[in-house]
């Protein structure tokens, strides 16, 4: 009796990637700035034909199978400052260390349109970050980093993140989405160094 719940195996067995795209939840931030992140991972569901769905970590989540990897994909549903609490819950749910969580996520830092990927390192200021380090107690997550530019006045951050691209931004903050969206699919298949080596010699 004990061991009833053993036949659905699956749910229980670790996935190798678990793949975020950070956001705040609402139509008022879709498209910005700030919800790149979220911008890549439906993309990414889109390809992979996944449908996500809301579930008790505070997200929106699916699974894909990327070439023979299991791939869980992931939009919190938490206000951006508060994306960690997803983030931990999607952890223990999908099994998965770590190293093997993949934040997709804007940076004020890079230029718009701009691509890096790294592997642990600094937070750079992004609360979505902090949180994520907070929860997980650990900042050895993944990170694909997409460029959004610097506000024009250093104090006005939260406003700049939160607009919309201007149309010649937009067409060029579109192909890096899909960039981005490439990069999940080489981490999986081929891991954080094949990804950082394809990705982060462009511009």
């Amino acid at each position: 009796m004990l061991r009833r719940d053993r036949r659905p195996e699956r749910t229980g067995t670790p996935a190798d990637l678990l793949v975020v795209g950070l956001g705040n939840p609402g139509d008022e931030f879709k498209r910005t700035r700030h919800n790149v992140g979220a911008d890549v991972v439906e993309m990414l569901a889109e390809r992979h034909n996944a449908r996500l769905r809301k579930g008790k970590e505070h997200a929106l989540a699916g699974e894909v199978r990327i070439g023979d990897k299991r791939v869980a994909l992931a939009i919190p549903l938490t206000y951006m400052n508060d994306s960690g609490q997803a983030v931990a819950a999607l952890a223990r749910r999908y099994g998965v260390a770590p190293e093997h969580v993949v934040i997709v996520h804007d940076e004020l830092d890079l230029p718009p349109a701009t691509l890096k990927i790294k592997a642990g390192g600094g937070l750079a200021g992004h609360n979505g970050l902090r949180s994520i380090k907070q929860h997980l107690h650990d900042d050895g997550f993944l990170r694909i980093r997409i460029g959004v530019g610097k506000p024009p006045d250093k104090d006005r951050g939260a406003d700049h993140v939160l607009n919309r691209f201007s149309k010649r931004e937009r067409a060029e903050i579109d192909v890096t989405l899909e960039e981005a969206a490439d990069a999940v699919e080489t981490i999986a298949s081929g891991g954080i160094d094949a990804a950082m080596n394809r990705f982060n010699t462009r511009g």
